[in-house]
């Protein structure tokens, strides 16, 4: 089964300009938790989620450090920081999507997508072509496909 044969085609998207207000009332009220972010051109730049919006309204993680002879050295966690200060400064969804997408084309195999979702901790992937959105798949998605009778 190929992610064309599953995916969602109602997919819905916030510009990258869109305002962290108007994303959470778009997350609310379609009952999701995540969206895909388009350019003007229509084409895939990031990745949204209600967990970027929780970030925003928490201090940035302190990164660990060590002290020595007074001097303090950063050892871990220095770029989570600057991530997480970024987001509590963010007044808009550019400002705290995820940049680096795990996305597939229709013809992917759905045992691929899911090794994808595992692989990567993602609860959804963008089905683009040429690198606008066709859909997208969700891990209900999949399970679906568990349930549904094997093509003969």
């Amino acid at each position: 089964m190929l992610a064309r044969d599953i995916m969602n085609k109602n997919v819905i998207t916030v510009q990258e300009d869109t305002s962290i207000e108007e994303l959470a009332r778009v997350l609310t009220e379609n009952h999701i938790s995540g969206a895909p972010v388009v350019n003007r051109e229509g084409k895939l730049v990031g990745i949204v989620t209600d967990a970027d919006l929780i970030h925003k309204e928490t201090n940035p993680r302190t990164p660990g450090f060590v002290n020595i002879l007074g001097a303090i050295i950063y050892v871990t966690g220095i770029a989570r920081y600057r991530e997480d200060f970024k987001k509590l400064a963010a007044s808009k969804t550019s400002e705290i999507m995820t940049t680096d997408v795990i996305a597939v084309d229709g013809e992917a195999e759905i045992e691929q997508v899911a090794a994808l979702m595992v692989d990567h901790r993602v609860k959804r992937v963008p089905v683009l072509d040429d690198g606008a959105i066709v859909g997208i798949i969700g891990r209900a998605d999949i399970v679906k496909t568990l349930v549904r009778p094997a093509a003969r």
